[in-house]
């Protein structure tokens, strides 16, 4: 793997038991290849295998066959601490459900990914704040989620995310319950911390106003790379 290159999936091949002895193949042999700073997107329909493939990189699955090499590990022979220290150093994740602790504020949201890697208080503060600047959530600091909107919920998600500085950002259908405003704005936040953080963004998605913004986009269809092509974005941060 090159210093450039973030991840590399070589005849990826994912199967679910459906019982009987009998198996789901719902990757078949991927072959893919992300560089550093890259702001691209899995697109495809429902079924077509871009959760399963994001959740690999993402060391959350691992492959039936294949390899899939992220940030230089093999992550068919990561135990599950490793996979987790991986994750919580290398990859941040940003869903369509925000997940975000109902008892605990936006600020205490944001802070915990750092009290995983055991940062001081004094850092987390600075860092957290800073975080939530660039998402602009600054003021709601000590709002709980239910005094926010769904929208603010997601940039909290990001921001969240964002605050470890990740080398990877796996977003797996981030827009799919904003409307089109908050999606475009979820979007700028996201492009804008592609390009001074130069964060690789990968997301999953089928919604037209992610794939304006996205720089490449590989498109699966039945567990397969139908289509992989370098885009012009549609949408700028202006």
């Amino acid at each position: 793997m090159s210093t450039k290159q973030i991840l590399k999936l070589d005849n990826v091949v994912k199967k679910f038991p459906v019982g009987d002895g009998r198996y789901f193949t719902a990757l078949k042999g991927i072959n893919l290849e992300i560089d550093k700073g890259e702001f691209a997107g899995l697109v495809g329909p429902s079924g077509s295998g871009k959760t399963t493939l994001l959740n690999i990189i993402g060391s959350l699955d691992s492959p039936t066959e294949g390899k899939a090499i992220v940030m230089g590990q093999n992550i068919s022979e990561l135990t599950h601490k490793e996979s987790a220290k991986l994750r919580n150093i290398h990859i941040g994740f940003i869903f369509q459900v925000y997940n975000l602790l109902p008892v605990y504020t936006v600020f205490e949201n944001v802070e915990f990914a750092l009290i995983l890697q055991n940062v001081s208080a004094s850092e987390r503060k600075k860092r957290v704040m800073e975080a939530l600047e660039w998402v602009g959530l600054q003021d709601l600091a000590d709002k709980k989620p239910d005094k926010i909107s769904g929208g603010e919920g997601q940039r909290v998600a990001i921001a969240r995310a964002i605050v470890k500085k990740p080398d990877i950002m796996l977003a797996d259908e981030p827009t799919a319950n904003l409307d089109a405003k908050n999606a475009h704005q979820i979007m700028r936040i996201m492009k804008k911390l592609n390009e001074e953080l130069d964060t690789t963004f990968l997301f999953s998605t089928h919604d037209e106003k992610v794939m304006k913004y996205l720089e490449r986009i590989i498109t699966l269809k039945d567990g397969s790379i139908a289509e992989d092509k370098q885009v012009t974005p549609q949408k700028t941060l202006k």
